[in-house]
């Protein structure tokens, strides 16, 4: 039978790591910015073809709002560890609602940047901004999360 403390512990872990690899192509995007808003539009869509299935990636958004929504519930009445996990989990949904209302609608409008509008410029000025606003706020939350899991005081579950 698992003690509170260790389930704590893992569902922790299991943060961090969904926060690790949200990291990875939030980091992704951020970087490569700088040389793909500098981009013509045909060199744009042809780069734009390397995301081409990264929409399965959205699990492990899913995964770090999940466990770091589990994490909280069972860190509430720690004062200071659960503001640092409320907080990280605020900017991972944050990081998804910038998703819904800039990434997807320029993705719908692209046909995921196979077709090029007339307002493509637009269109790419939002994507890479909101990519790299969620990519700021991922950075956030993870350190918020690694904070919360370095802080001294003893864990007091919910169930205790």
């Amino acid at each position: 039978m698992m003690v509170r403390g260790d389930l704590i512990k893992v569902i922790r872990f299991v943060s961090l790591l969904f926060a690790g690899l949200t990291l990875g192509p939030g980091m992704a995007h951020l970087l490569a910015m700088p040389n793909k808003m500098a981009l013509s539009e045909e060199a744009y869509k042809t780069v734009q073809m390397i995301y081409s299935g990264w929409a399965v990636l959205g699990v492990f958004q899913m995964g770090a709002i999940l466990f770091s929504f589990l994490l909280l519930l069972l860190v509430r009445k720690t004062g200071s560890i659960f503001r640092l996990t409320l907080i990280a989990l605020i900017c991972y949904i944050a990081a998804m609602i910038l998703f819904f209302a800039f990434t997807y609608p320029a993705n719908q409008q692209t046909a995921n940047w196979t077709v090029m509008p007339t307002n493509w410029l637009l269109l790419r000025l939002k994507w890479e901004y909101a990519h790299a606003v969620s990519a700021i706020l991922e950075i956030i939350a993870f350190i918020l999360l690694l904070l919360a899991a370095l802080k001294k005081k003893p864990i007091k579950s919910v169930y205790r």
